[in-house]
């Protein structure tokens, strides 16, 4: 079926747009929410009027959007949820969820497909959310999923304090792998030390008795000689 956008459906077309689109799209849907007619003689002619119409619309949400995004952008959301001693909850917080506290601050309806998270979040815990608007317009918010049953700043100041202390603690370990470290390498250069001393002491233990062997042969071919010398004179 041939038709006139009389506004803009998103991803499909513009107001004043004239598009041939499926009949059952166009007679559940198109039609029946007013936002194309059929594409009659009369319709075609008001085509300009209903572009001027919908330019004018886009605008204005544009700058709605805007002043929403100006509202929400930095806010903070609690969530209140069920969760094990390891902090994984009892279910879970969707977009759908988000959405729904985003009106309750705002008083608007918020569209949940608005609320742009890949998964469903399944952990207590502060996440960064963004907010998509408008095309041209998002908001950055904070998603605090609490327990049940706390205060969300007083759960949120705990997991400050716990977080500074890990950070103190992995200091804490670093300085002291330094300071083995060191003492390792101490050892290491005392045990190669020793080893190198050990190795001058063998060989001078080596040359001393290579010297005595010497000085030992010498002596016995002195004495020898002295025998012969004797032998010769008394013959």
């Amino acid at each position: 079926m041939r038709v006139v956008f009389l506004q803009d459906v998103a991803g499909v077309a513009q107001g004043g747009d004239v598009k041939e689109v499926k009949n059952g799209f166009a007679r559940n849907y198109l039609i029946p929410k007013r936002l194309a007619e059929p594409a009659t003689h009369n319709a075609l002619q008001r085509v300009s009027q209903y572009a001027e119409q919908a330019e004018r619309t886009r605008i204005k949400l544009l700058e709605d959007m805007r002043e929403l995004s100006a509202t929400l952008n930095g806010a903070r959301i609690d969530v209140e949820m069920r969760a094990g001693a390891s902090g994984q909850l009892y279910g879970s917080v969707t977009n759908a969820i988000i959405a729904e506290k985003l009106g309750d601050i705002t008083d608007r309806e918020i569209d949940r497909r608005s609320i742009e998270i890949e998964n469903p979040i399944r952990q207590l815990g502060n996440f960064d959310v963004t907010v998509r608007l408008h095309p041209e317009v998002q908001a950055q918010i904070d998603v605090l999923v609490h327990p049940t049953g706390i205060d969300p700043d007083k759960w949120l100041e705990s997991l400050a304090q716990e977080e500074a202390e890990g950070e103190v603690a992995a200091e804490d370990d670093a300085g002291d792998g330094y300071v083995v470290g060191a003492v390792e390498a101490g050892d290491a250069a005392d045990d190669e030390g020793a080893a190198d001393a050990e190795d001058e002491g063998g060989v001078s233990e080596a040359d001393d008795v290579g010297g005595n062997a010497d000085a030992d042969d010498a002596t016995e071919a002195e004495t020898d000689t002295d025998a012969e010398t004797d032998t010769e004179e008394n013959a």
